[in-house]
């Protein structure tokens, strides 16, 4: 099923996403590192831009998620890089209804206001 640019999508339900926990989805032709932070979620692209690692399968640690591969580290709430601010993850939207999470695309490259 085709999902069009703001749709908001089911992804996970919140108990398989525990309180600082990440989790790795497939949305259409996208990975999304889904994280719970403080009663909060966030959503970015789950390939990290140094070597594709699989960031949803990183460590989370007060919002900063580690990159598997090499340790890159990216603040899930912006997506920022934490060492050089021009290095930045697409964030998405996210929202939780009736025990689901789910997500809304941005655009690739594109980004949410923060």
């Amino acid at each position: 099923m085709a999902h069009g640019m703001g749709d908001w999508i089911d992804i996970a339900a919140v108990v398989e996403c525990p309180p600082g926990a990440v989790i790795e989805r497939v949305v259409g032709d996208r990975i999304v590192a889904l994280a719970s932070v403080e009663g909060r979620w966030h959503a970015i692209d789950g390939l990290c831009p140094h070597q594709g690692g699989p960031l949803g399968q990183g460590s989370l640690c007060s919002g900063v998620l580690t990159c598997p591969w090499h340790g890159w580290q990216f603040d899930v709430a912006s997506g920022r890089h934490r060492l050089s601010a021009t290095v930045r993850q697409t964030v998405h939207e996210v929202r939780e209804e009736g025990g689901r999470v789910l997500v809304r695309l941005a655009a690739p490259g594109g980004d949410r206001a923060a």
